[in-house]
């Protein structure tokens, strides 16, 4: 759910009330937060204000309300914060993830929400926790990782349990991680390339993980086939799918 779904609470209590009739477990994101990516790049976009985004994300929670769902907060936001290009938008966006996760707390409490923070090639895991502190991890679940990104499911496992290990030492035990595996199949390309690179395979399909201190869930957040824009192997704009890409996914092209 993003900058394109207009009626976002119509949307969400459509799909989650159609998971709930076929006994399936709903995953949806939201992908709204105003300047999305900061410099303006291959995801630029967002709500147009925070008043927009407060009333669409209110919206959003109302829509799932009190029926089961599994939810990944805004992906890449506070992981951006790290660049400098947010400077100006760093005060508003800490506030504003700090009520959604607040409106979720309150409007869909049988919700399982995960509050994104990009992934253990990018983050180290204090810089992780700075962030997530900041940004409400205390009002959800947990948080997730490799969101539309291709870090082996090994890599982020170990990440997500020194980032839980250093949150439970910071007063905040018992929280639980997901991983994105819709394309980490073969692990990440060379030199960081992260938009369409080649070579690469779906991984492993949503599943609830054993017990233990590993995810809680690895789930396929980002749609395989989706663009991450134009460059590498697609020539579709960012979120467009592309039967060319999902097939070159499957072969690990």
């Amino acid at each position: 759910m993003g900058d394109w779904t207009n009626d976002v609470g119509g949307n969400a209590s459509a799909y989650v009330a159609a998971a709930a009739a076929a006994g399936q477990m709903p995953i949806l994101v939201a992908y709204n937060i105003p300047h999305r990516d900061c410099a303006a790049g291959q995801s630029a976009g967002g709500a147009t204000s925070a008043a927009s985004y407060r009333n669409w994300i209110s919206a959003f929670a109302a829509g799932v309300g009190n029926r089961p769902a599994v939810i990944v907060l805004e992906p890449d936001a506070l992981a951006h914060l790290t660049d400098s290009r947010c400077d100006a938008f760093r005060t508003e966006r800490l506030a504003l993830l700090n009520e959604a996760t607040l409106q979720f707390k309150e409007k869909a409490p049988n919700a399982k929400v995960f509050l994104d923070i990009g992934h253990g090639g990018w983050l180290t895991p204090e810089v992780s926790v700075q962030w997530l502190q900041q940004g409400g991890i205390q009002n959800v679940r947990g948080f997730a990782l490799n969101v539309s990104n291709f870090q082996t499911t090994a890599h982020e496992t170990s990440h997500g349990q020194a980032v839980a290990a250093l949150l439970a030492s910071g007063g905040l035990p018992g929280k639980t991680f997901v991983i994105d595996t819709s394309r980490n199949g073969n692990g990440p390309a060379g030199d960081g390339i992260w938009c369409n690179p080649a070579g690469r395979r779906l991984g492993s399909s949503s599943a609830v993980a054993p017990a233990g201190s590993g995810p809680e869930m690895t789930l396929w957040i980002k749609s395989p086939g989706q663009s991450d824009g134009q460059c590498g192997t697609s020539g579709q704009a960012a979120g467009v799918f592309d039967p060319d890409l999902a097939i070159k996914l499957v072969n690990g092209q």
